[in-house]
């Protein structure tokens, strides 16, 4: 799985961060969340897919 952030949708507001920190990051600078890993570990693809639904503006973008 990989996933990705579609920048002109961030919002900035950081929950996918507190689902899951282990992939989702936070830029101070652009106030923007990132991506921290070329693909998503296995064991890690729910929480992915917990964010993304929880996204309210659609921003994360999963490709499975």
């Amino acid at each position: 799985m990989k996933v990705r952030i579609d920048y002109d949708l961030c919002m900035g507001d950081r929950n996918c961060h507190k689902v899951c920190p282990e992939v989702f990051d936070f830029d101070e600078d652009q106030l923007q969340s990132i991506v921290r890993v070329d693909s998503v570990p296995a064991h890690l693809e729910d929480k992915v897919r917990k964010a993304a639904r929880e996204c309210a503006p659609g921003a994360i973008l999963v490709d499975e």
